[in-house]
C-alpha cells in the first residue's frame, strides 16, 4: 500500500490490487461464516425424524448457535480493541471449521447441540470484527461496495451450506454433509489468512472494562444507532423465521419435496449476493435513509406472494423476501460502522447482538406458531416483525443525520 507524505497509509479502494486482496478475504471469510452457521437450517426435518424431536427443539441446533453468537460477540468484538482484528478473525475460522467437523460426529442430540453451541462463541471473533476492520481500512466512497462483498460472501456461503447439505444427506447422511461444510470452512480459512491486508489504520486499546462499558452505553445512547440495532433484531428475526419452517411446509402435502429439492430452493441465495452489493451501492449514492425503507417493502410483496399455495409463486415469494433481506442488511450494517464515532468493532457487535438474536430467538418462537397454526401463523409472525421494521425505518429518515452517515459515505 503506498504511503502519504506524513499521513500515514491511505484508504484501500475499489479497483486496487490491495482491494482485490480484501475483497478475496473478506468472501472467503463470509462464506465460511454463514455455511458452518446455516448448514443445518434444512436439516431441521431430519433432525426431527432422527432424534424425535419438535420443529421448535429442532431449532435450538440453529438458534443456539446464533443465540451464543450474538452473547459472544459482544466480547470478542471488545477484544479487537486490544489485539487487532485480523489476528481475531483467522483464529475464529480455523476453529470454527475444526469444531464443524467434529460435530458431524455427535453421538447424540445433546452433544449436537452442546457443539453447535461452541461454534457459536468460536464464530463470534468474525462479523462485528470484519465490520470494524472494512471501517477502517476501506475509503468512505468503496466501503459500501466492500461490505456488500462480504455480505454477498455470505449469502454465497448460505447457500453453498444449504444446498450441499440437502443433498448429500439425501444421497450419503447428514453427518457426511456436515463434515464436508466443516472441511470447506477450512478452505475458506486459508483463504482469508493468506489473502487478508494487514490492518494500517488500526490502534490498539489499553485493557479498560469499564471504557468499554462506557463506549456501549455511548453507542446506546445515540438514537439512530438504537433504531439500527432494532432493525437488525427485526429483519433478521423474520428472515430466519420465514426460511426455517418453509422446509417443514415444502416437505409436507401437497408439495412432498425431497431434501435435495429444499436445498436447492436456496439457490435463490445468489439474488442475495447481487442485492447486497447492488443495493450497498445504490445507497452509496442516494443515500441509506432513501433506500432502507424501500427494501422492507420488497419483503412484505415477497412473504404475501408466498402465502399463496402454488409451487411457482411460493418461489417467486422466496426470490423476493431473499433480494430485500439482503440489501437491507447491507444498508444497515455498513450505516452503523459510518455513524459510530469511535469503539466501531464495539458497535457492529451490538448491531450483530441483536441481528443474531433475532436469529435466535424468534426463529424458535417460529416453531410455536408453526404447531399452532401452520405456515398461515408463520407468515402473520414475519409480517408483524416486518411492519415494525418499516416504521424504524421511517424513523431514521426523520432523526437528525450522524458524523458520517450522509449519501454517499
Amino acid at each position: 500500500m503506498q504511503e502519504h507524505g506524513g499521513e500515514g497509509p491511505v484508504r484501500l479502494e475499489s479497483g486496487t490490487p490491495a482491494f482485490r486482496r480484501l475483497n478475496l478475504a473478506l468472501f472467503a471469510a463470509g462464506f465460511a461464516t454463514f455455511a458452518i452457521l446455516y448448514c443445518v437450517q434444512p436439516l431441521l426435518p431430519v433432525f426431527s425424524q432422527d432424534f424425535g424431536v419438535s420443529a421448535a427443539v429442532s431449532s435450538l441446533s440453529l438458534s443456539l448457535t446464533t443465540g451464543m453468537l450474538a452473547v459472544a460477540m459482544l466480547v470478542t468484538g471488545s477484544l479487537s480493541e486490544i489485539w487487532g482484528r485480523k489476528p481475531l478473525m483467522v483464529a475464529s475460522l480455523f476453529s470454527s471449521a475444526l469444531l464443524t467437523v467434529v460435530s458431524a460426529a455427535s453421538p447424540s442430540w445433546h452433544m449436537l447441540l452442546l457443539t453447535r453451541l461452541a461454534i457459536g462463541a468460536t464464530l463470534s471473533g468474525l462479523p462485528a470484527v470484519a465490520m470494524a476492520y472494512v471501517s477502517e481500512e476501506v475509503d468512505a466512497r468503496s466501503i459500501g461496495l466492500a461490505m456488500g462483498l462480504f455480505i454477498g460472501g455470505n449469502a454465497i456461503g448460505g447457500l453453498a451450506g444449504r444446498v450441499v447439505a440437502g443433498a448429500l444427506t439425501d444421497l450419503v447422511s447428514w453427518r457426511f454433509a456436515i463434515g464436508v461444510i466443516g472441511t470447506l470452512g477450512l478452505v475458506a480459512a486459508v483463504a482469508a489468512w493468506r489473502s487478508l491486508p494487514p490492518s494500517r489504520h488500526f490502534r490498539p486499546q489499553r485493557a479498560d472494562p469499564a471504557g468499554l462499558l462506557r463506549s456501549f452505553a455511548a453507542h446506546l445512547r445515540d438514537p439512530g444507532l438504537r433504531a439500527l440495532f432494532a432493525e437488525a433484531f427485526l429483519l433478521m428475526g423474520a428472515f430466519v423465521t420465514f426460511y426455517n419452517y418453509l422446509g417443514y411446509r415444502l416437505m409436507a402435502p401437497p408439495y412432498r419435496l425431497s431434501h435435495t429439492a429444499i436445498g436447492a430452493i436456496f439457490v435463490v441465495y445468489l439474488v442475495g449476493t447481487f442485492s447486497s452489493t447492488f443495493v450497498g451501492h445504490l445507497a452509496g449514492r442516494l443515500g441509506r435513509r432513501r433506500i432502507l425503507w424501500a427494501t422492507i417493502l420488497v419483503m412484505l410483496a415477497g412473504l404475501g406472494v408466498a402465502l399463496t399455495e402454488s409451487l411457482p409463486p411460493i418461489l417467486v415469494g422466496v426470490v423476493a423476501v431473499t433480494f430485500g433481506f439482503f440489501g437491507a442488511h447491507s444498508i444497515a450494517s455498513s450505516w452503523v460502522g459510518r455513524r459510530a464515532r469511535e469503539a466501531k468493532a464495539q458497535a457492529s457487535a451490538l448491531y450483530l447482538f441483536a441481528y443474531y438474536l433475532g436469529s435466535s430467538g424468534i426463529g424458535t418462537l417460529g416453531g410455536v406458531f408453526w404447531t399452532a397454526q401452520g405456515w398461515p401463523g408463520v407468515t402473520a409472525l414475519v409480517a408483524t416483525l416486518l411492519l415494525a421494521a418499516l416504521g424504524l425505518a421511517f424513523r431514521l429518515m426523520a432523526l437528525p443525520e450522524g458524523p458520517d452517515d450522509e449519501a454517499g459515505t
